[in-house]
């Protein structure tokens, strides 16, 4: 008989509606040795990154596979959603802090796991420096700007109970995936 851990079960993705992307998620508490004793991060951030893969995503936050927990990773690059992306090696941030949010703020298209289908057109700050917690316990700070300050914003929401539906001025700028990919 086989062994069935957390890790080999499918893990499914929170859609809009559910509740958990409206709970603020609660704080990595403690570090032991270089990992986090909390649900074990090791297979958090494996379960995210598998679903961030197979979806094509550019970031994924923990509550986004059912976990109450603040761990983010942005992991930019060129694919079918998004073909200008930069590349930028996936990056796991824990209880991530915005120090510097910039006023200047650029308009574009998101589209989110949790929202299947859909694209928003979302304002949101063009530079952003964050510290953070990383997958060693050692405490970071990066300064993002462009798409990978976007990533980052949108997937620090997910933290807070926001999608990037709460971000937009209007319903009408909403569109279908569909519909975006004729334009």
């Amino acid at each position: 008989m086989g062994e069935t851990s957390m890790y080999n079960a499918k893990v499914e993705v929170a859609e809009l509606g559910n509740p958990i992307l409206r709970a603020q998620a609660k704080k990595v508490l403690s570090f032991v040795g270089g990992e986090a004793e909390d649900e074990g991060l090791a297979c958090i951030v494996a379960q995210m990154r598998e679903v961030m893969q197979e979806r094509n995503g550019v970031g994924i936050a923990a509550p986004q596979i059912g976990i109450s927990q603040q761990v983010l990773i942005i992991a930019s690059r060129p694919n079918e959603r998004y073909p200008e992306a930069p590349f930028i090696e996936p990056v796991v941030m824990i209880n991530p802090i915005i120090d510097v949010e910039s006023s200047q703020t650029e308009k574009g298209w998101e589209g989110c796991l949790s929202v299947p289908g859909i694209r928003g057109y979302v304002s949101r700050a063009v530079q952003v420096s964050v510290n953070f917690v990383d997958v060693n316990g050692a405490s970071q700070r990066w300064d993002l700007e462009g798409f990978p300050a976007r990533i980052f914003l949108h997937e620090y929401d997910h933290l807070i109970g926001l999608t990037f539906l709460d971000r937009i001025d209007s319903v009408a700028d909403l569109i279908s995936e569909n519909e975006l990919a004729k334009r």
